[in-house]
């Protein structure tokens, strides 16, 4: 089975290739070449569909034959201390075109505007999934807190701010095997995974 990915995140793409190893996963661009998609949701939920609608709407205009499921996320951190920020905007928190330096230093900006060292946060991935003109989908998050320093090179978005319940190092430094066990993307993914499972029946 094809697998569209409705992104052109490397790390996500990454990550939901690392749970889906028995299926082809193309990025839409390799189909479709880039292009824009508006996300005018209000919740993650909302912003996962558009993206999944607009994927599937491309492909139906070219009429693209090969069977296929498109997947779509949108995903973020919620900080309830700064007014539940940077939320559905997370991966343009410091601007539209913002790369992960930006936004995590516009977060830490603002934790220290309120001298803040850490403070509880979370992680939501909601994920949408496209076939046969259905769309379905699934959530996940992931609970810790927020620090006001940059800790660790690994990961993507906010992982070198983030401390997940249980640990005491951030995702920036945290082996990939327990990210992958943790991440709110790869507990939305095991559903998603069960979903289309039965789809595929």
């Amino acid at each position: 089975m094809n697998i569209i990915i409705a992104s052109s995140n490397k790390g996500k793409i990454k990550e939901i290739q690392s749970w889906l190893p028995e299926h082809t996963i193309t990025p839409y661009s390799e189909i479709l070449g880039s292009f824009e998609i508006e996300e005018t949701g209000k919740t993650f939920q909302e912003n996962a569909i558009i993206k999944a609608q607009a994927i599937s709407d491309k492909l139906r205009e070219i009429n693209y034959q090969d069977e296929h499921i498109i997947i779509s996320d949108d995903s973020g951190i919620t900080v309830p201390a700064l007014n539940n920020e940077p939320e559905i905007y997370s991966a343009r928190y410091a601007g539209l075109n913002a790369n992960d330096t930006q936004n995590n230093e516009k977060l830490i900006k603002n934790l220290k505007e309120k001298n803040l060292q850490s403070t509880p946060a979370f992680y939501t991935a909601c994920l949408a999934v496209a076939y046969k003109n259905k769309i379905y989908t699934t959530h996940g998050w992931m609970h810790g807190e927020v620090i006001d320093e940059q800790i660790g090179e690994g990961g993507f978005g906010y992982d070198p701010l983030f401390i997940p319940d249980g640990y005491e190092n951030t995702l920036g430094i945290l082996e990939n095997s327990i990210k992958q066990e943790l991440s709110h993307r790869s507990k939305a993914l095991r559903l998603a995974m069960k979903m289309i499972g039965v789809l595929l029946k």
